[in-house]
């Protein structure tokens, strides 16, 4: 597996490009995945599980039956899950779907201002798919190696669990 320093510079800049933050979800086996990482908005997360919202998710179903991206305001949803996220300023968005290595992963990434630009877009889709692939060796890891990465999803995703 790369270094976590790796893990760390790619998660950095995923968020340097989401100002909004992200949510990506790594080798998903029926539902639930082997690492999750979601830095939105609390107040965002925390209504979203409420609501039980990840089954009328459109990236969530976007991510179980394509593969490649989507700008969110490309995707069908009838739910207005994307709407209610804008008032958490996650305004625009990109959908990304991996599914390589015998594994799939979604992630969502979210700005606040405008749609992301062609660039942008080929960079957050590079990157998603690098740590796609470092995270998909997690089988082939010790036991130390693979806590420190679950250590890490947790921290990202639940920042007071973060240790001082």
């Amino acid at each position: 597996m790369s270094s976590r320093s790796e893990i760390d510079r790619y998660l950095t800049q995923l968020g340097a490009l989401s100002p909004s933050g992200f949510a990506m979800a790594f080798h998903i086996r029926y539902t639930t995945p082997a690492f999750l990482f979601q830095t939105y908005d609390r107040r965002w997360l925390d209504l979203y599980s409420q609501k039980g919202l990840v089954m009328q998710d459109p990236i969530v179903s976007f991510g179980f039956t394509q593969t490649g991206w989507r700008r969110w305001s490309d995707l069908d949803d009838p739910a207005g899950v994307l709407a209610q996220s804008a008032d958490f300023g996650l305004a625009y968005g990109l959908a990304v779907a991996i599914d390589e290595g015998g594994s799939r992963s979604v992630a969502g990434l979210a700005r606040p201002d405008r749609e992301f630009d062609d660039r942008e877009i080929a960079e957050l889709v590079r990157t998603v798919t690098d740590l796609h692939l470092i995270t998909l060796q997690a089988g082939q890891l010790s036991a130390e190696a693979h806590d420190e990465l679950k250590r890490m999803s947790v921290a990202l995703t639940h920042p007071a669990a973060r240790p001082t």
